[in-house]
């Protein structure tokens, strides 16, 4: 098949995370919701955690509050433990997935089922439209053997937790920022030209070796712990660096709604800021 350059997505820009603490202490990186990329809507922010020494991460997320949007955690390593205050409680593993709608609002804990050996994998936040922020909580949350693995070329790897690759769709839904995350694997050298789906924002994160992303003139190569903001183009070119690469490929369509927001509250008006903290204080969530 033939494509024209302007079919091609480009890397319009890229930029590493900063290192934060969150919860009680928990040690990340912080990539999306920093002074360099404050947001790419809809997507809020991008946490990555990766160590293997327990006091980075043994104090975890003790409750707290969160409305308006969604939480994704991508677990690659180590145990983490939920619990929210409507008596939903579950073990993220290894490889798992857990796409958390806040909606009108929820109490929740995250904490390490382990005490020792790494524990890796990334938060992402996702923002709901207006009409949805207040809708009930709700959980998609699937096992590592829920997750469609694929491999579209040679040395080509996918984990489809979102949206669709060929004929292959990935678990999660969630139909206001129709999205894609694929957590992409490719051997030294290998080459795909990845989907996105059209109109949306799209982002590309590597957390092992290096790859090369875009087409001829334009490609860039994107360092371990890079990411790439992409721009325009119904493909993706990717290919692995010398060292192969695995990446994760995140895309959702743009809200374009104003973004009111203060820690785990997220709205579109001061006001509804302001009722967010009156209902958590008065026990409405």
């Amino acid at each position: 098949m033939s494509m024209s350059s302007q079919q091609f997505a480009t890397v319009l820009r890229t930029l590493k995370g900063m290192p934060t603490s969150d919860g009680a202490g928990v040690r990340l990186t912080r990539v999306i919701g920093t002074p360099a990329l404050p947001d790419l809507d809809p997507f809020l922010m991008l946490d990555e955690f990766g160590t293997d020494r327990a006091e980075d991460y043994i104090a975890g997320f003790p409750s707290h509050p969160h409305r308006g949007f969604e939480t994704v955690t991508y677990m690659l390593d180590g145990r983490m433990r939920h619990k929210d205050n409507h008596g939903n409680e579950g073990l993220l593993t290894p490889g798992s997935v857990q796409w958390m709608t806040a909606g009108r609002g929820l109490v929740h804990s995250e904490m390490p089922e382990q005490e020792s050996g790494r524990m890796r994998g990334f938060q992402l936040w996702v923002n709901l439209p207006a009409r949805d922020k207040m809708v009930e909580p709700r959980y998609q949350e699937y096992a590592p053997e829920r997750i469609p693995t694929v491999s579209p070329a040679r040395g080509v790897e996918l984990k489809l937790i979102a949206g669709s690759v060929g004929q292959v769709q990935g678990p999660i839904q969630q139909p206001a920022t129709d999205p894609l995350y694929l957590d992409v694997t490719l051997a030294a050298g290998a080459q795909w030209q990845c989907p996105l789906p059209e109109g949306h924002n799209a982002f590309a994160y590597v957390f092992e070796g290096e790859a090369v992303l875009g087409e001829a003139d334009a490609a860039r190569s994107v360092a371990q712990h890079e990411l790439a903001v992409l721009g325009g183009g119904a493909v993706l070119p990717l290919r692995g660096g010398e060292q192969g690469a695995r990446l994760i490929v995140v895309a959702g369509r743009p809200l374009r709604e104003p973004v009111v927001r203060h820690g785990p509250f997220v709205m579109n008006t001061r006001e509804q800021l302001m009722q967010a903290f009156i209902d958590y204080e008065q026990g409405r969530f």
